[in-house]
């Protein structure tokens, strides 16, 4: 089980990355791109994935994972975080920002996931 706690403290480890308040949900992002959003008062978090991984996850498990919308070839997910283990969490973070990060930070952070 994970929390919007443990999403700070995953996407706080990665370099570049920028935390931003907007009212009832927050802004993750890195390079000034929009990688994922928070929001407290539904203990959800909403990521970029590839569709292929949007998908994936949604048809595997439908109680944990929805489609949050597609926007230039990448599919978002909503993940309810009490569903969630932190290991699991740490992957989808991390692949949310590789997919948006900029070329020198992911040469800088290789392949190692937060923790």
């Amino acid at each position: 089980m994970s929390s919007t706690v443990d999403v700070v403290e995953l996407v706080d480890q990665l370099p570049g990355t920028v935390r931003s308040e907007h009212g009832r949900y927050v802004k993750l992002s890195v390079a000034g791109r929009t990688f994922g959003y928070v929001w407290e008062p539904t203990v959800t978090v909403g990521l970029k994935q590839t569709i292929a991984e949007q998908l994936a996850l949604v048809a595997m498990r439908p109680d944990v994972f929805e489609v949050q919308f597609t926007a230039g070839g990448f599919g978002w997910v909503v993940a309810h975080l009490e569903h969630v283990e932190r290991d699991e969490l740490a992957e989808l973070v991390f692949e949310a920002w590789r997919l948006t990060a900029p070329a020198a930070l992911l040469e800088q952070r290789g392949e190692v996931l937060p923790r």
